[in-house]
């Protein structure tokens, strides 16, 4: 049998390493499906139960696995729900390529059935290439193209390929005028900033006395140069949400996370610092960081469009953020003097005491911020976290501690709801023998990922390590919306568009063969976090929490103040609980208490 261009494409994506492929079939891609069957398994394909998911399966495999994530869907409606997930990557920089199908070659410009205009529908996303395929000799270089820019990159690429054309005889490009002949393979350059600007980014930190580090995800794999430029600057650290598995928490100077999501320390970190080192990282808040003009600064991003971007920076190095610290390390100089660290540390020490009292204040039910309170010292070694948007990310961001070796992530720039299954399962894809946990509300369950869970109960058999756990905020409540109704609105909340319907999510797990627990009391979080994580199948954690929590920010402005107190005037129909609730966190944490053994 003649090899057919489905088939060049599938063996083309296997010798540029490609071996996992996420999507959802359909007759516009049918020849590229068969030429996977075809195959014999060299490239692994995992049927999601949604292209959206399977979009959001291949950036979390890009984040998780540090390689090309590829998705494929058909034509159409399966081209067009691929988006969201990938705009997703897009805003995360993560490496993915899309194929989808397309209508006949012939059709085109017919108004046929699920013809779309794709090229025009993928360019935002996609634009840094995006091609429709129209003849066998062209595949080639559009598969080496799309790759090679999307890992080089770290950008979205999409491919098109009309039905017609992927059944057609596959022909090399003859050598001849208007061919190309591409190749395979990339290597990434040692990127890594000139001395003489090295040398004035050391002259800034050197004179600084009270330095602040700020890490992004672009920082994953520098932990280790993160911690010794932050030892000689005797410097704190705080970690954008993306770049929360830079360094582990047990670091007494680490501050965690910054932002509406963040820490106390972190925001007195970041408010009384006279020297800000940003390293791979583009946090949108420009609020949080220091005021203009009170802190000179340094920045590392490999993208210089990046640079300067939330804060004037004196000093701006394209490169790489290990290759850059490493050539940064031998010019700063040991500071001896560790007062700005001590404080730094006593304000870590405070709100940890903080929070810890936080997590323990009574609620109804449940207080949610012990769920992931709980959570934290029992996380197994090397876990990967998962965490969707919503309220259950305050949680995320604030009470999970990571320890060396964990990884983590949620959707960070795009900020999407129903991300943190379709994630879960792709890192236990990337990863099947590292325990994989997954926080997400229960809007997001109803949104998208409830069906995911027939993907785990798919899959599950075949993973090396069953653990993979999934803990569901059961709240009925839009929650994070509804607080920032009431915060940054002055609105009470609206309850037609925030309530939700009560689902029994762990009823569902049972009955797909999955182990479901319903937790409906606060002694009862730790305990069903243990079994869990003991247990030799997927578990979905149902924990019945109380809404009225409030997701407090680390600095209440006035403005919030008010709109708050424009909230209660008006009537919330939630108002005596958001009142006990809001007394109890931000009293509760002042009062002396018994602290809790972990």
């Amino acid at each position: 049998m003649a090899m057919t261009v489905g088939d060049f494409i599938v063996e083309r994506l296997y010798q540029w390493g490609v071996r996992r492929i996420y999507g959802y079939p359909g007759d516009g891609i049918n020849g590229v499906f068969g030429a996977l069957n075809r195959a014999d398994g060299k490239i692994r394909f995992i049927q999601a139960r949604h292209e959206e998911m399977a979009a959001f399966m291949a950036a979390a495999d890009a984040k998780f696995s540090g390689q090309l994530g590829v998705c494929i869907a058909t034509s159409g409606p399966g081209a067009t729900h691929l988006l969201t997930g990938l705009y997703d990557a897009r805003m995360d920089h993560m490496p993915v390529l899309a194929i989808t199908g397309q209508q006949a070659r012939t059709a085109l410009g017919g108004h046929y059935q699920q013809e779309l205009d794709l090229v025009s529908v993928f360019k935002d996303v996609a634009g840094a290439f995006v091609q429709q395929a129209s003849a066998p000799a062209q595949v080639r270089h559009l598969v080496d193209r799309a790759i090679r820019t999307a890992i080089g990159e770290r950008r979205v690429t999409a491919i098109i390929l009309p039905n017609d054309l992927q059944e057609a005889e596959y022909t090399e490009p003859q050598h001849k005028h208007g061919t190309v002949h591409s190749g395979i393979g990339y290597s990434r350059p040692r990127v890594v900033p000139y001395e003489e600007d090295l040398q004035r980014a050391a002259e800034v930190l050197n004179s600084g006395k009270k330095v602040a580090i700020l890490v992004g995800a672009g920082a994953l794999n520098a932990g280790d140069e993160v911690f010794e430029v932050a030892q000689k600057l005797g410097a704190g650290v705080a970690k954008a949400l993306l770049g929360k598995a830079v360094l582990p928490d047990d670091l007494p100077w680490v501050t965690g996370s910054i932002g509406l999501l963040g820490t106390v320390p972190s925001y007195k970190m970041m408010e009384e610092c006279d020297t800000l080192l940003m390293i791979g990282s583009g946090f949108p808040y420009s609020e949080f960081l220091p005021q203009e003009g009170k802190a000179r600064g340094v920045q590392i991003d490999i993208q210089p469009d990046m640079l300067s971007l939330r804060y004037p920076m004196e000093v701006n190095l394209v490169g790489d953020a290990a290759e850059t610290l490493r050539a940064l390390l031998p010019l700063l100089e040991d500071k001896q003097e560790r007062s700005w660290r001590a404080t730094i540390e006593d304000w870590r020490s405070d709100w940890d005491r903080t929070l810890e009292k936080r997590a323990m204040v009574s609620a109804k039910p449940i207080n949610p911020q012990r769920v992931v309170y709980e959570l934290s010292p029992r996380l197994p070694e090397r876990a990967i976290v998962t965490c969707d948007s919503g309220s259950c990310a305050n949680w995320y961001a604030r009470d999970l501690k990571i320890r060396r070796g964990m990884s983590c992530s949620l959707s960070g720039g795009l900020a999407s709801m129903g991300a943190a299954v379709p994630y879960a399962i792709a890192a236990k894809f990337a990863h099947p023998d590292r325990p994989v946990v997954g926080l997400v509300g229960d809007g997001a369950m109803q949104m998208s990922n409830l069906a995911e869970l027939i993907t785990v109960a798919k899959y599950w058999h075949e993973w090396a390590n069953p653990q993979w756990v999934l803990a569901v905020f059961n709240n009925q409540d839009l929650n994070q919306v509804t607080w920032e109704q009431r915060v940054m609105e002055g609105d009470p909340k609206f309850e037609a568009s925030q309530d939700i319907p009560d689902v029994p999510y762990h009823a569902f797990a049972n009955s797909i063969g999955l182990t479901g627990v319903l937790i409906e009391r606060e002694e009862d979080v730790a305990p069903a976090w243990e079994q869990a994580l003991a247990a030799e199948r997927p578990v979905l954690l149902e924990f019945r929490t109380d809404p009225d929590v409030p997701p407090l920010p680390p600095h209440i402005s006035l403005e919030q103040a008010k709109q708050f107190a424009s909230t209660l005037l008006q009537g919330d129909p939630d108002q005596r609980g958001i009142l006990a609730q809001t007394a109890k966190q931000l009293f509760g944490a002042l009062l002396p208490g018994k602290r809790k053994d972990n």
